[in-house]
């Protein structure tokens, strides 16, 4: 009875690389026919009786040259793609923290427009624009620029600009307790002196040789801080009366008060406020509110 055995038959390409050509994959079994009993050549038998180590062969790296099975692939594309991963984790965190910081250096305006709300984005208004001394609006020609503001009780200092230059400030260091005072030229508009007189425990016959001689013409600028009017006297009410103020009359202790006059001035100034000191009504605790005053003093054509 016709026997059959098993022979190798190698892949075509394998004849045609040679014998130095790398054997991918098994080798190929064909049933021959073959007189007498059957055998089996290009494999041990060892191989063939053991299909576990038939199988745990199959596993294994293949030979150089030779494709790379599909488990080697994917461990060597791990790394990359856990690399790609972490650089596109960290690039999303930074534009996402840019648009909801919104700091500078964001890099990101117009994506921070559109995660704006409609109501600052579209409706928000142009910040005004200031002028000298931070005035909302600009003098006419010929006019002077001025703020003056009180002190804040016994703590914050106050402040008398014109033109857009500080005369009397903290800052300055010419600032004190009591009456804070400049003198201005009412035709240039430049300063005279600029002086503190402590009402509380001066000598009120400072603040009288200040203010007696002065030309016509000149303007002062007064601003209150902390208290204006303890040691202030009958003749000092009538000086400053005379300069236009018509508040000076009923000052006291601790009150408030700004005030803006000229010497020989017809009718009582514009530019005066005042609020009584009063424990009902006080803003800060002994003191009432501090006061902000601003305008255009027309300037003098001529001075004597």
């Amino acid at each position: 009875m016709a026997g059959w055995r098993l022979r190798a038959v190698l892949p075509p390409w394998a004849a045609i690389a040679g014998p130095l050509a790398p054997r991918c994959g098994a080798p190929s079994l064909r049933l021959v026919e073959q007189s007498g009993a059957a055998g089996l050549t290009g494999l041990p038998l060892t191989e063939l009786a053991s299909p576990h180590r038939q199988s745990a062969r199959s596993t294994n790296a293949a030979p150089d040259g030779c494709p790379t099975p599909a488990g080697e692939v994917d461990m060597r594309l791990a790394g990359p793609l856990r690399i790609m991963a972490l650089v596109i984790s960290v690039g999303l965190t930074w534009l996402v923290a840019s648009i909801l910081l919104g700091g500078p250096g964001g890099g990101f305006p117009r994506i921070q427009q559109l995660f704006a709300s409609p109501e600052n984005s579209v409706t928000a208004e142009p910040r005004a624009r200031k002028y000298k001394c931070g005035l909302p609006q600009p003098c006419p020609e010929e006019h002077l620029a001025f703020r003056v503001v009180s002190g804040a009780a016994n703590v914050i200092g106050p402040k008398i600009c014109l033109e857009d230059r500080m005369l009397m400030s903290s800052v300055k260091d010419n600032v004190g307790r009591g009456l804070n005072i400049a003198l201005v030229n009412g035709v240039s508009g430049e300063l005279i002196e600029a002086r503190a007189f402590d009402m509380w425990a001066g000598d009120v016959n400072d603040l009288l040789k200040f203010i007696r001689p002065l030309h016509e013409g000149t303007l002062v600028f007064v601003a209150s801080y902390d208290d204006p009017a303890t040691k202030m006297n009958e003749e000092t009410r009538k000086l400053f009366s005379d300069l236009g103020s018509k508040n000076v009359k009923d000052l006291a202790f601790r009150d408030s008060w700004v005030f803006v006059g000229a010497k020989g001035v017809q009718n009582k100034s514009p530019f005066e406020q005042h609020v009584k000191n009063s424990k009902h009504s006080n803003k800060y605790e002994g003191w009432p509110e501090a006061l902000e005053m601003e305008g255009c003093i027309p300037r003098r054509t001529t001075a004597s």
